[in-house]
């Protein structure tokens, strides 16, 4: 055991100096969808359950080859300390699309007892993408732009820890770490360093512990990128109300853009609502850019379908983004 968990922590402080990068998936508010994982390896098997997400996303409804993203979750404990999981996804924009599989190992060492909940967390998650243009279909008159069709096969990585300590929680994550170059295009035009740099942070107020009637968790999610310079700033509040038999929330994030390179930055507002009944999941999320200069006047709408099973503690569960017990609902 002792051997492992300093593997990993080898493992996690080198990759970054040894694997270049190329952007898979995007990142959007899933983890506010009790969907942590899509976004941080670490979270894979920080909970008692095994989790089942899948996610269906769109724009522009009604237009022909809008940009979409589906995704398959799975996450689950292994052992007493160890996290498995894998995603499924297809994303298409147009006439370039991409379908991929990740799979992840997570590794939890525990810090503290039970009743003051501590635990350090490191997840490892690679990856293989198919990526393809087709543009056979374009209406333009020369013969070679016209019948491009391509398609090719990368390797990918992304290295996350995380640390929860009763009620605060934080992640670390550095994505898009690539294994193979994709040589989709001209290797001029495509850089091989799109490396993308997570850190979320925030805290858990359990007010039904005191009889109180909504529990609150505001968080913060800060992005860079590496090559572009560009940040993101996403600043989120989720409230929660518990009902006999279920759980009702709702979620508001804002985010901002800083590039560096314009007046008016990009931002988007996300409200999300969801309920969980039982071991089921359902959510869903709007997302509107707002600002004086707009890609589009339309949003982004997003359905979230979850289950859960084989918990270990029956009516129980750990919430994997606070680190703390709650009623299972």
């Amino acid at each position: 055991m002792k051997f492992t968990k300093y593997f990993f922590i080898v493992v996690f402080l080198l990759l970054p100096f040894l694997v270049k990068a190329q952007e898979t998936l995007p990142i959007y508010s899933d983890y506010l969808s009790d969907n942590v994982y899509l976004v941080h390896p670490s979270a894979a098997g920080l909970t008692d359950c095994s989790k089942i997400r899948l996610t269906a996303r769109s724009q522009w409804n009604g237009i022909s080859d809008a940009p979409s993203l589906q995704t398959l979750s799975y996450n689950s404990q292994i052992g007493e300390k160890g996290g498995l999981g894998f995603i499924l996804f297809n994303d298409k924009n147009g006439y370039h699309s991409q379908q991929g599989i990740q799979g992840t190992y997570a590794y939890h060492i525990d810090l503290g007892h039970i009743r003051d909940y501590s635990k350090l967390s490191f997840g490892l998650s690679f990856m293989v993408v198919n990526n393809s243009v087709d543009e056979s279909s374009f209406e333009i008159p020369d013969p070679v732009i016209s019948q491009i069709v391509q398609s090719e096969s990368y390797f990918n990585a992304d290295v996350s820890m995380s640390y929860h300590n009763v009620d605060f929680f934080g992640y670390f994550t550095v994505k898009n770490l690539l294994l193979s170059a994709r040589n989709l295009y001209d290797k001029d035009y495509e850089s091989l360093n799109l490396r993308r740099y997570l850190v979320s942070f925030g805290h858990y107020f359990d007010n039904f512990a005191n009889k109180g009637s909504m529990e609150f968790e505001p968080s913060v999610m800060i992005q860079y990128i590496e090559r572009t310079n560009e940040k993101f700033v996403d600043l989120n509040m989720k409230v929660y109300s518990e009902l006999r038999n279920a759980k009702v929330w709702a979620a508001l994030s804002y985010r901002r853009g800083f590039d560096n390179n314009s007046t008016n930055q990009l931002s988007y507002l996300t409200p999300i609502v969801g309920v969980n009944f039982k071991k089921y999941m359902i959510s869903y999320t709007y997302t509107k850019q707002t600002g004086e200069i707009l890609f589009d006047d339309a949003g982004y709408h997003q359905i979230t379908l979850g289950f859960n099973f084989g918990c270990e503690t029956p009516r129980r569960f750990w919430n994997e983004r606070s680190g703390k017990t709650n009623r299972m609902f």
